[in-house]
């Protein structure tokens, strides 16, 4: 059975409406990732399933039980849930009791909580912290408290709301290593929302994308990464080149497609005649000075227009009839001596593009 199902679940603060028709159905010891640019809603959602919120229509079943407006049922289930915010709220006291204090709440025995809080703390590596002011703590220092203290407390579903947000990359890989220990050992229910898709698809087993309000697609990582279901999630994850086209040939499942005077061919189910989005990650595009042989099907020859270094990486736009943009490492660049308005040629296979069909 499903764990939590979130049903046509909509939300409106002073005649705005934030949430719009949600349907979301988690199961138990998974992780799921809800992703979107700022302003996207991911925070309501959460506050909604935290049962802190009320939605302005729509339901939230946790474990079978309609939990959406009943009192007694919401108390009893926000037990058996822990979140973390993305801004971490510490106690005048210090690391130990900020971590005990769910577990003294709930009137366990000084035993328990001791042998409990000691676990936590192992798990999140902050042993030597036991007994430091948690007001003197970093911030990651002090997200890594906010996290032990939603575990210690065993909560069948963890809630993390951008629980990286704003902190150093180191901060950010440790945080990242007690989650992903979390997700594979302890096997905890776990829903997290970030506008960070590398960490999305780093910890989930799924991932929601969210925007405008409108939950338009979920999938696994690579579904959501290589086959986006439109154009607005493709824009979102990266997919640089979205090409509108129309399939002028068909044999079986390739498919030929022309875009704006040139034949691309992809690997669509898609039928003769259909006008569709040609989508190319700029990673899946090949560069190189002289046409070789490949077993790419699709090879075209273009002048660079524009080349924008990025650090390791150095980012190339082609005019080869249509728009192409890709990337190479910088070193490669500098070897192949690329220049505005250097010839090149870009390759690529056509089970590296997706097609979807165009309104």
């Amino acid at each position: 059975m499903t764990f939590l199902q979130i049903s046509d679940l909509c939300k409106t603060y002073n005649e705005r409406s934030i949430l719009r028709g949600v349907n979301l159905s988690i199961d138990k010891g998974y992780a799921y990732a809800v992703i979107g640019p700022t302003g996207a809603g991911k925070t309501t959602l959460i506050r909604l399933i935290d049962l802190l919120d009320t939605p302005s229509s729509g339901r939230i079943l946790f474990d079978g039980v309609d939990v959406t407006r009943s009192g007694k049922s919401r108390n009893s289930t926000r037990r058996r849930m822990a979140l973390v915010q993305q801004k971490p709220i510490v106690f005048k006291m210090n690391v130990f009791g900020n971590i005990a204090c769910g577990l003294k709440w709930r009137r366990e025995q000084k035993h328990a909580i001791r042998s409990k809080v000691d676990e936590v703390l192992g798990l999140v590596g902050m042993g030597d912290y036991r007994d430091r002011d948690a007001r003197t703590l970093s911030g990651g220092e002090m997200q890594r408290v906010a996290i032990a203290r939603a575990l210690v407390i065993e909560p069948e579903l963890l809630l993390l709301d951008e629980p990286t947000a704003n902190l150093d990359p180191v901060s950010v890989s440790k945080i990242e290593d007690v989650l992903a220990h979390i997700i594979k050992k302890r096997k905890t229910t776990v829903l997290m929302s970030t506008h960070d898709m590398p960490q999305g698809q780093r910890l989930a087993d799924k991932i929601a994308v969210l925007i405008n309000g409108e939950l338009l697609q979920v999938g696994s990582p690579n579904e959501i990464f290589c086959q986006p279901a439109d154009r607005k999630v493709a824009e979102f994850v990266g997919v640089e080149n979205i090409l509108p086209g129309t399939v002028a040939g068909k044999e079986n499942e390739l498919a030929i497609i022309n875009v704006n005077g040139e034949d691309i061919q992809a690997i669509t189910d898609l039928a003769y005649g259909e006008n569709v989005f040609v989508m190319i990650r700029p990673e899946d595009i090949t560069f190189t000075r002289t046409r070789d042989a490949s077993s790419a099907r699709n090879v075209f020859e273009g002048r660079i227009n524009k080349i924008v270094p990025l650090g390791p990486l150095t980012r190339i736009e082609l005019d080869c009839g249509m728009p192409l943009l890709g990337v190479v490492t910088t070193r490669s660049a500098s070897e192949m001596e690329l220049t505005m308005g250097s010839k090149l040629f870009a390759s690529f296979k056509a089970t590296a593009i997706h097609v979807i069909k165009r309104a």
